[in-house]
């Protein structure tokens, strides 16, 4: 119970890594808003974890929508202890095809949610008086370039960079922000990261997964279930004297 008495809002939340951590802040006793743009799933997956979750509509690149998720979890809980920055969209192709249609909409979620997700939290807190927490998803696509993902390569590596200013200049209201940046992490999203691989790189279905797989050295692709526990601790009273880090849990992907 590390959590207990804390409210949590996730974005990105009904499925996922998103609804992984809201399933294990609720077994450390936080109330979670699962707060997607899937609405009818976030309450799905609300309704699956229990009474200590709710289901909040959000679209990140809506300011209007932002603003209201943050209101909606004021109302219910009296205010926001924990955000988890965690919407994000993928996208590959090689350098001479992208398009600024991909690289906006990355851009727009990624990093322009995560920023004024991060700033609309922080004014709540402020308000409240009792500082917080504010973790954002970074990956160890952050940490180096990808022949094939440069765009999103970007967008991550943009995380880290604004989770160090955001920590910087948040802690003197008692708000520490750090990121986790995961390595590759196995779940539904990977069907399609898969094909995309499958399309530029000549390869069959499931191939990619494979050898990603394989080149980890822990000796397999990360779960959700993986990342609980850092995002947990990020949370806790533990981390009060963290500020500003970015965490690897990859495996041993990567080494900083």
């Amino acid at each position: 119970m590390r959590l207990e008495g804390k409210s949590a809002l996730i974005t990105g939340a009904a499925r996922g890594i998103g609804k992984a951590f809201a399933q294990r802040y609720v077994s450390e006793g936080a109330t979670v808003a699962i707060a997607d743009i899937d609405l009818a799933r976030a309450q799905e997956s609300a309704e699956e974890i229990g009474p200590d979750a709710y289901a909040v509509y959000l679209d990140v690149t809506d300011q209007a929508s932002i603003e209201s998720a943050v209101a909606a979890v004021e109302e219910q809980k009296g205010g926001l202890d924990i955000l988890i920055n965690n919407a994000a969209l993928f996208d590959l192709a090689p350098i001479v095809e992208i398009t600024r249609e991909s690289y906006g909409r990355l851009f727009d979620i990624n990093v322009a949610g995560t920023l004024f997700m991060m700033q609309a939290a922080a004014r709540s807190m402020i308000k409240r008086g009792r500082g917080g927490k504010i973790i954002n998803m970074a990956s160890q696509a952050g940490r180096r370039g990808e022949p094939l993902v440069g765009v999103y390569c970007a967008t991550k590596a943009a995380i880290i960079s604004l989770t160090q200013s955001a920590g910087l200049n948040l802690i003197s209201q008692g708000i520490n922000v750090n990121a986790i940046a995961p390595g590759v992490v196995d779940g539904e999203h990977w069907d399609g990261v898969d094909a995309l691989f499958a399309k530029y790189e000549g390869l069959a279905p499931g191939e990619k997964k494979a050898a990603v797989s394989k080149s980890v050295p822990f000796g397999r692709m990360g779960t959700a279930e993986d990342l609980t526990g850092m995002a947990v601790f990020l949370a806790s009273a533990d981390a009060e004297y963290i500020v500003a880090q970015t965490y690897n849990v990859d495996g041993g992907n990567w080494m900083s």
